[in-house]
């Protein structure tokens, strides 16, 4: 798809691309720019790879937010 740079520097984003996304005004997305080419994503496609990415080094069923909580709650009935 085929778009222009606009003043400063804004780019639209087509509609079919915003909707695959589910992209809506006053989203915020990433962008990277990687071997001359910018890549975007949405936070929530951000997050989805980062926890698909930690997914390997955390057992299934394993859930270290629950674990800080505990944590925390442990400390805070020790003070």
């Amino acid at each position: 798809m085929k778009t222009t740079i606009g003043e400063g520097g804004r780019l639209v984003i087509p509609a079919a691309y915003r909707k695959a996304l589910g992209l809506k005004p006053g989203d915020e997305v990433l962008l990277m720019l990687e071997d001359g080419e910018i890549r975007m994503m949405s936070t929530r496609q951000a997050i989805a790879r980062a926890q698909a990415l930690l997914r390997c080094y955390i057992p299934e069923g394993r859930s270290l937010s629950q674990e800080l909580i505990q944590e925390r709650r442990e400390e805070a009935s020790r003070a």
